[in-house]
């Protein structure tokens, strides 16, 4: 008997996991995706237009390369071949 219960609870868990793939993933996909649609074209949209004599500064912070980064420089010197 405790065979059927478990193959019976095995079969259930079988078909409701079917099921909620057939129709709960596809509307869970369908929603993020166009949630992630809405975003992008939020992203793109013309920016607001400035009334006249509006100033708007946006602060940029310098980037400074380091030196370290470049790699280390070697000094070389040119040697004629005198195996001619």
């Amino acid at each position: 008997m405790q065979l059927l219960k478990t193959i019976l609870i095995i079969l259930i868990i079988y078909y409701l996991f079917k099921l909620i793939a057939r129709y709960l993933l596809p509307w869970f996909a369908k929603y993020f995706i166009n949630k992630a649609a809405k975003k992008y074209q939020n992203q793109y949209k013309e920016p607001p237009r400035k009334k006249e004599g509006e100033v708007n500064i946006e602060y940029s912070p310098n980037k400074k390369r380091k030196l370290d980064d470049l790699g280390e420089y070697v000094d070389f010197k040119e040697m004629k071949d005198e195996s001619d």
